[in-house]
């Protein structure tokens, strides 16, 4: 078997200690930055569905500020945004390359992308369950934690799904800038040298990585359907 794997990709055989690192590197920043991303995308997406005009906690400012600042960082290309946000990264992580280094604007790539998912999750809401929820005197919060966010589980499900993927996406393109994981071994193996082999396995790692987490997500949605 080793002898079969060694002449169908040789290269990536040749430098199987690199190859694994990529991928601990690659899990390391999806959950760092996708952990952080959920806690403030969920607290973003929130705020922006109930202050919003006609929202149980109304408040036009804090609605409008929000709003433009998610618009903001959302229409900057990722590519760009990993060099802009450099001197934050150095100021927050101590350094603004490596796995360390990426974290910082892989949050800030998607968190917007996130809170705008969640805020489309739970417009799905039946306005009745809410202004019922209103009438038996349910306190704001009562009304985030048991109609928004119990009965939006499922879409919460699949919005995190879609974001994971993105996310995912986004770590390889971080590679470009020296990032490191599979995006980094990819274009420092795979296309600077010209090493196909180490390209098309970085792609077959990628695409299971991305069906675990749809299988996973599909499961979540489907017992969570009403």
């Amino acid at each position: 078997m080793l002898e079969l794997l060694h002449s169908i990709i040789p290269n990536v055989m040749g430098k199987l200690p690199t190859f694994y690192e990529a991928i601990i590197d690659t899990l390391i920043m999806a959950f760092w930055s996708g952990s952080i991303s959920f806690l403030l995308g969920m607290i973003f997406g929130v705020t922006i569905t109930v202050t919003r005009p006609s929202g149980i906690l109304e408040h036009k400012g804090v609605f409008q500020v929000l709003d433009k600042v998610i618009n903001f960082f959302r229409s900057i290309p990722f590519i760009i945004l990993l060099t802009g946000v450099m001197p934050v990264s150095r100021l927050i992580m101590g350094t603004a390359i490596g796995v360390e280094g990426a974290i910082v604007p892989l949050v800030f790539g998607t968190v917007p992308f996130f809170a705008r998912q969640i805020e489309s999750a739970l417009a799905e809401i039946d306005r009745g369950l809410v202004e019922a929820a209103l009438s038996m005197g349910k306190s704001p919060m009562e009304i985030i934690f048991r109609v928004y966010l119990r009965e939006s589980i499922a879409g919460i499900a699949r919005s995190t799904t879609i974001t994971a993927i993105s996310l995912l996406g986004l770590t390889a393109m971080a590679g470009a800038v020296g990032a490191g994981g599979l995006g980094d071994y990819a274009i420092r193996y795979g296309h600077d040298r010209n090493q196909t082999d180490v390209t098309y396995v970085t792609i077959l790692v990628l695409v299971l990585m991305v069906s675990i987490i749809q299988i996973i997500g599909n499961q979540i949605v489907k017992k969570n359907t009403h």
